[in-house]
């Protein structure tokens, strides 16, 4: 090796790219490779962030306020006063279950079920759903049930 054919290394050197609006012979010249009219071939133009060349930009299409957590889990509540209506009615006897609530329309099939501590409870019930308030489980314990959580 010697000074005749040192060279930079593979990659170092970028060529540099061809020079625009410098005459007709250069083969960019005129318009400089910037077409014919339009706000693109102006001098001073530059672009507003966000523009979507005239249809609504994403930032003006989407919601402002608000947030829809899509972990969140939805209960559907059941007053006591509810379960002692249907001691009442004598739709229940002893054992509260899911398939008891669905039967009585106060559930459908894939909800899941919170008991309440709104209504008074006198009768000792077996209740088995999802989810209980602390006031509702005393409630039941109190009248001598049992609250279960699935």
């Amino acid at each position: 090796m010697d000074l005749s054919n040192l060279k930079p290394a593979e990659g170092a050197v970028h060529k540099e790219g061809k020079r625009v609006g410098r005459g007709e012979g250069s083969g960019k010249g005129g318009t400089a490779a910037r077409g014919h009219k339009g706000a693109k071939s102006r001098s001073g133009y530059s672009k507003k962030i966000g523009f979507e060349g005239g249809q609504m930009p994403l930032q003006r299409r989407v919601p402002k306020f608000g947030f829809n957590n899509i972990n969140r889990k939805e209960y559907r509540g059941i007053n006591l006063g509810k379960l002692q209506e249907l001691v009442d009615k004598g739709a229940v006897k002893g054992e509260v279950t899911l398939e008891h609530l669905q039967a009585n329309g106060l559930a459908h099939k894939n909800d899941l079920v919170k008991i309440l501590g709104d209504g008074e409870l006198k009768a000792s019930l077996k209740v088995s759903v999802h989810k209980f308030t602390a006031s509702a489980k005393a409630a039941i314990e109190a009248a001598g049930g049992e609250a279960i959580s699935l």
